[in-house]
């Protein structure tokens, strides 16, 4: 497969902070540049003109084109167009917030498995949501406390009423309804320190569809990760179960809300503690992606050449496709089964700035195939920067 047979006939990335933009389109799209018009259109409409379509992008309401501010970039000529263009914006898009960042005390809130819909704990009314020590907390120990570490062998575990929020899970109380909606499987557990200990972890799944949902860390405390539950706050006295239901396309739509998900953790854990590189790990532990958080403020939109070759929309004698310009966070990342790279990975495991984010390994694996199908879609000379690939993921 050539290089470039993946990547998407045209896409765009707009940084709304910066108010600046590129436009790259592939070079069998268009053949001379001339033939290239970039306009705004009613209002925050990105219009794209070729000799042969019209590429409309919807932009965010508050996001619009400078007139006359587009210049085409010089070098690229092998692989495509590139444009840089310039932005008015009157505020920037708000991230979404994640699971995490809307659990409220006083609300009642029923948990669903992501996987199917079905319910694995109704009606949760929180007296306390405390958010957890973040990942390197015990390397700081020793410069906190004059003695010896009174946290030592010692857990951090919810009470009744009780929500206990780490970076990318729940701790909650085990009650009687557990028995119905969840199954416990105990599996192995390789721990990655130096000793190479070993013990029985208790796995917790959904009774509808097997799919594991987090692990129990006692027989009264439960672990639930952010990317296998759906969690609804409960309106008009019942949760709406039909509108989590996955109906077409399950794995695009699971692919859709890891996506979400994890970019809106990422950009809460930055914000809150000026942390952008992360160690994706397994829970045993063991590092599975390094990933180096760029920017947060990105609108990005793509057109594939599926879509070119589709149906088009018709209007006024002109053939053009339309899409949304999707808020997304620009990443770095390395795959730590990447033998040419051990050497950065070594790196980054010693360096106490890199903050550890667990995930289930079913996670992993889908993050680490979630990145590498964006980069697949950029254009060639986009896709890298020094040692590290370049990817999108959406909020």
């Amino acid at each position: 497969m050539e290089e470039t047979a993946q990547q998407d006939l045209v896409f765009l990335e707009l940084r709304q902070k910066l108010q600046s933009g590129l436009v790259f389109i592939r070079s069998d799209a268009v053949r001379d540049d001339a033939d290239v018009k970039i306009e705004s259109k009613q209002g925050s409409v990105l219009s794209v003109q070729t000799p042969d379509r019209t590429y409309r992008v919807k932009l965010a309401p508050a996001v619009s084109l400078l007139e006359t501010s587009c210049q085409r970039s010089p070098g690229n000529t092998q692989h495509g167009s590139h444009f840089r263009l310039r932005l008015k914006v009157e505020q920037p898009t708000e991230a979404p917030c994640s699971v995490i960042g809307q659990l409220r005390v006083d609300v009642t809130y029923s948990f669903l498995c992501q996987s199917c819909g079905a319910m694995v704990l109704q009606d949760r009314t929180f007296g306390r949501v405390l958010p957890l020590p973040n990942g390197n907390w015990n390397a700081l120990v020793d410069d906190w406390c004059c003695h010896p570490d009174p946290f030592a062998n010692k857990k951090l575990l919810p009470r009744d009423g009780d929500c206990l929020v780490g970076d990318t899970f729940l701790l909650l109380a085990r009650d009687s309804s557990c028995e119905q909606t969840l199954v416990r499987e105990e599996s192995s557990r390789q721990n990655a320190s130096a000793e190479k200990r070993s013990s029985k972890r208790v796995m917790v799944s959904c009774r509808s569809c097997s799919a594991a949902l987090g692990e129990e860390v006692t027989a009264e405390v439960l672990k639930f990760y952010i990317t296998e539950i759906l969690v609804k706050p409960r309106e008009d006295g019942e949760c709406d179960i039909a509108q989590l239901s996955l109906v077409s396309e399950p794995s695009s739509e699971r692919q859709r809300f890891l996506e979400r998900t994890l970019a809106a953790r990422l950009v809460e854990l930055s914000s809150a503690q000026s942390i952008f590189r992360f160690s994706i790990q397994t829970p045993d532990d063991k590092a599975v992606i390094l990933l180096w958080l760029l920017n947060t403020d990105a609108l990005v939109a793509s057109f594939p050449d599926a879509a070119a070759r589709g149906d088009s929309f018709i209007s006024a004698d002109e053939v053009h496709q339309s899409c949304w310009a999707a808020q997304a966070v620009k990443v770095l990342y390395i795959l730590c089964s990447d033998s040419k790279l051990q050497d950065v990975v070594d790196v980054w495991e010693k360096d106490i700035s890199v903050h550890p984010l667990p995930l289930p390994q079913s996670s992993c694996e889908e993050l680490q195939k979630l990145l590498m199908s964006s980069t697949s879609r950029l254009p060639a000379f986009l896709r890298c920067m020094n040692s590290y690939q370049v990817a999108y993921m959406q909020m």
